[in-house]
């Protein structure tokens, strides 16, 4: 019986040292937003978006991180950054990461994830529209030399009252001086193609959808394959139309006319279990070049 109760006291001792071992570690490690505390010595997860978006060409210059050498010029993105694909998929990685940053959108931006302020100011459509919030960017129909017909017709559409209300109903920021839109007399009939930017993708599918229930007679083709890329096709004349997320370079300007047909602002974003609230423009570069890696020397 002694050797028994001897066995039993020892089987006892033994799971309680398990159970601490497994309760006296850190609570916060993991993916995931359930449970534990935030440990601000765990290392930063940079997520950014791949070389073709324009946001990230529009981040990467309003945050400092291209830098000229030369007649060149050097992207300071840290090297074990992780890149993803769309607009959508970086609040998805923010979501699971707990330790992660990246930026997207601001219409983009949902209740999984936290955007950040900037510089002491929030992300909001207001005040990208009042000029307080100064990270954000353009978003930009590009045609190659002078645009009529159907791509004309429907930069025309995209750029009224109607098409910026669509603008303002998935928050993003409307341009000045829109005019009333009325469909042509003559119906318009034939394919309208575009592509690029995956960031204006949501507001484009809006605008596609009302304007062919105006005129029936056209159909619009588009793929979502990021500025660079779009910028490419309309000079090379692959498409009709260009999509941009970024202000156009000088030598796109010389072969493409743009047209902005909203505003957008790039919201930096983290975890949910982030403690972090706000951040300046400085601390958010030198996350993004790997200078900081660690949360508690933010």
């Amino acid at each position: 019986m002694k050797k028994m109760l001897s066995l039993a006291t020892m089987a006892i001792l033994a799971i309680s040292v398990l159970a601490g071992c497994g309760g006296s570690g850190d609570s916060s490690t993991g993916s995931g937003t359930a449970g534990g505390s935030f440990n601000s010595a765990k290392e930063i997860t940079v997520i950014s978006r791949e070389a073709s978006s324009g946001t990230r060409g529009a981040f990467d210059e309003l945050m400092g991180l291209i830098e000229k050498s030369g007649n060149s010029e050097v992207n300071k993105l840290f090297s074990e950054a992780v890149i993803a694909s769309s607009t959508d998929e970086v609040p998805a990685k923010v979501e699971v990461d707990k330790y992660a940053i990246g930026y997207t959108s601001i219409g983009a931006v949902n209740d999984s994830v936290k955007a950040l302020k900037v510089d002491g100011v929030e992300a909001t459509e207001e005040n990208v529209k009042n000029g307080t919030y100064k990270v954000s960017r353009p978003f930009i129909i590009a045609s190659k030399g002078e645009v009529s017909g159907i791509a004309a017709d429907f930069i025309q559409y995209a750029t009224s009252t109607q098409g910026q209300e669509i603008v303002k109903s998935l928050g993003f920021v409307t341009i000045d001086g829109a005019k009333e839109y009325t469909a042509p007399s003559t119906a318009l009939s034939g394919k309208l193609t575009l592509s690029g930017s995956t960031s204006t993708e949501k507001v484009i599918e809006k605008l596609r959808e009302e304007y062919v229930k105006l005129n029936p007679g056209v159909s619009i083709e588009v793929t979502y394959n990021g500025s660079g890329a779009g910028i490419k096709d309309a000079q090379e004349g692959k498409s009709q139309l260009a999509l941009s997320s970024r202000e156009l370079k000088d030598e796109e300007k010389a072969a493409l006319t743009p047209t902005v047909f909203a505003n957008d602002g790039i919201a930096v974003i983290v975890n949910k279990d982030n403690t972090t609230t706000e951040m300046t423009t400085d601390q958010i570069k030198k996350i993004f070049t790997g200078e900081t890696r660690t949360w508690d020397k933010v």
